[in-house]
């Protein structure tokens, strides 16, 4: 079940609302949202219910073993280290396990049959929320609950249970307990999740059909225009696609009374690779700094150190998204320029606040998106070779390029260059519009594009979101 589906619209949100609203009780208010998450989670994939619910039950007894204050420090060391190595275990059986068998058959020339297990849902970030909830008990930074509907709320709660935002146990445990739904936070909740929406419907899959037209072709058919408007469009795709689906859960999180971090913060704003991820997946970024970057030794151990960190964190972080060479790279490509930036070999300091470090920032940006989405390593060279030396134009290939970029197509590439620059806010922190009328505006606004988006979701067919894949 996705948040921009018909079920979800026009029943399950709906029946999931009014009955959580009719039922004063707390607890009872709990039980409502862990069956709701739990048949959100089952609808989709039933057959690995059982698999999230194990996850669940397994952090819920590390972190019951991890409260007991008698419980000695080697111990408790022995007991986060098993727990970490059963997540990660789980995460790698049912996500790489082919991608290990079939780079074994390339490496040693063998023929091992791969298990072709289907991918659960959402593994990667209930598997990493399990394992912050861990370590953050066995830091002493959150204490271990010996209630298990707390634990499973808090990993399977609906909007964020298979795309994230990755949450932490210590930033939403006391609104599990305690937490006031009043009126203007379902009115914030439910405009939030209405611009999320839009974003999916209305700027992510347009541009998205462009994006994979032009991917989908052979490279051979592909001049530089057609492949710098199949990067382009797929640049706004991916970030339209997943903030707005961290918008939409954000959203809903309000309205049922809690309060999630941001996700995405205008990243195609950034003028460095450094500034860009701390824009960009906010909660998966800060889950990596927290639980592998600090833990290497951070920036306490000298440049070479530090360099060498970066580029393990970016190398997990690829390959957290896929099991995929080209995820890898992706992360390792990433990394290499925050590593030059780190040690001066990119003046980032000279390019500071100015349209060059932009340019930079989102040319190595595309680049990394075309490695991001390309089947393999032949069709990301292919792809960013045609987007850097001329090559003779086709008529086939003119004609395909004005199909593809429609006067809708240029209408919404221009929404999605305005929504990346995030205008208004900028207006309102610098006193020329005032609270009201972003307010007043803003609902206005939210009403127009969720009649928009209804009337396109009755049109459209299914779209699943990029990041349910990983």
């Amino acid at each position: 079940m996705v948040f921009s589906s018909a079920i979800f619209l026009y029943w399950f949100f709906p029946i999931t609302f009014l009955l959580y609203f009719i039922i004063p009780n707390k607890n009872c208010r709990n039980i409502i949202l862990t069956v709701a998450s739990i048949v959100f989670y089952a609808f989709g994939q039933l057959q690995y219910l059982p698999l999230l619910l194990f996850s669940v039950f397994c952090n819920y007894i590390f972190g019951i073993l991890l409260s007991k204050q008698y419980v000695s420090v080697s111990k408790r060391k022995n007991i986060v280290t098993f727990a970490v190595i059963v997540n990660i275990g789980m995460l790698c059986i049912f996500k790489y396990t082919d991608f290990f068998i079939e780079s074994l058959n390339t490496i040693l020339h063998t023929h091992i049959p791969t298990t072709g297990i289907p991918l659960p849902i959402g593994i990667s970030f209930f598997t990493f929320q399990g394992i912050s909830y861990v370590i953050d008990v066995y830091r002493n930074r959150t204490e271990g609950t010996n209630n298990f509907l707390k634990v499973l709320l808090y990993i399977s709660f609906f909007p964020q249970l298979i795309a994230g935002p990755i949450i932490k146990y210590h930033d939403i445990s006391n609104e599990i307990d305690n937490r006031v739904c009043t009126l203007k936070n379902t009115a914030e909740g439910l405009r939030r999740f209405t611009i999320g929406l839009a974003k999916k419907l209305l700027l992510s899959n347009t541009v998205g059909l462009v994006a994979d037209s032009v991917f989908q072709l052979n490279t051979a058919q592909i001049d530089m225009p057609l492949a710098w408007l199949g990067a382009i469009c797929y640049v706004f795709q991916i970030y339209f696609d997943f903030s707005g689906y961290s918008d939409m859960a954000i959203g809903l999180g309000k309205v049922f009374g809690f309060h999630f971090k941001e996700n995405f913060n205008y990243p195609y704003t950034a003028d460095s690779i450094k500034e860009f991820w701390r824009r960009w997946h906010i909660s998966l970024s800060s889950w990596f700094r927290d639980y592998l970057y600090i833990p290497l030794g951070g920036n306490q151990l000298g440049r070479f150190r530090t360099g060498i960190n970066k580029l393990i964190v970016f190398f997990a972080t690829g390959f957290w998204h896929g099991a995929n060479v080209t995820f890898i790279l992706w992360g390792l490509f990433h990394g290499l320029f925050s590593v030059l930036e780190q040690s001066n070999s990119i003046p980032i300091h000279k390019m500071k606040g100015k349209v060059i470090g932009h340019i930079y920032t989102m040319l190595i940006v595309t680049i990394g998106f075309v490695l991001f989405r390309s089947e393999n390593l032949y069709q990301a060279a292919s792809m960013i070779t045609k987007m850097f030396i001329i090559s003779s134009v086709t008529l086939e290939s003119t004609l395909l390029f004005k199909q593809l970029l429609s006067h809708y197509t240029v209408f919404i590439l221009l929404i999605c260059v305005v929504a990346c620059l995030g205008i208004v806010p900028k207006l309102y922190q610098k006193g020329i519009v005032t609270k009201n009328v972003v307010e007043c505006g803003s609902y206005v606004f939210a009403m127009i594009l969720l009649v928009w988006s209804v009337i396109d979701l009755s049109a459209s067919t299914f779209n699943p979101f990029i990041y349910f894949q990983f």
